[in-house]
């Protein structure tokens, strides 16, 4: 199972739930605060929500995969391509724990290849400042993203 992963910034978390649940027909996977995503079955889509930030602004695009396996052939693939990423292995991110790497585009979006190992509760270190927004700018963070 593969689906491109988009995730936004959005003003008011609550009023962008109700809005990508009746325009997709889905409710959310998951919901924490300052957080929520998707797992849309047609189109194979992960939306992501960040409260915060510049909103209606990208925060990070990516490409769900179904193991670490494929995590780690995509850095395989992406080093032999000439565009090594940043491997980063069980990091606890966005409430779950994830294999991931990440690739910068041309013009500086972030592309994260990941997986979801597990779920992580926000006691756990895990929340949306890991890939949401940190700082005054709302651009991501870099410990995790």
């Amino acid at each position: 199972m593969s689906r491109l992963q988009l995730a936004l910034n959005v003003s008011d978390l609550e009023e962008a739930v109700v809005f990508y649940s009746s325009l997709f027909g889905v409710a959310p996977a998951k919901v924490r605060p300052g957080y929520a995503n998707f797992a849309v079955a047609d189109p194979p889509l992960k939306l992501v929500l960040f409260e915060g930030g510049d909103p209606g602004t990208v925060n990070h695009l990516g490409v769900e995969v179904g193991s670490a396996q494929e995590v780690a052939e995509a850095a395989s693939t992406l080093a032999g391509r000439g565009r090594a990423g940043d491997l980063e292995e069980a990091t606890t991110c966005c409430f779950a724990v994830q294999d991931k790497v990440w690739v910068d585009g041309p013009d500086g979006a972030r592309w994260e290849i990941y997986t979801v190992l597990a779920d992580a509760e926000p006691e756990d270190g895990a929340g949306p400042g890991c890939c949401g927004v940190t700082g005054d700018a709302g651009s991501p963070a870099t410990t995790c993203c």
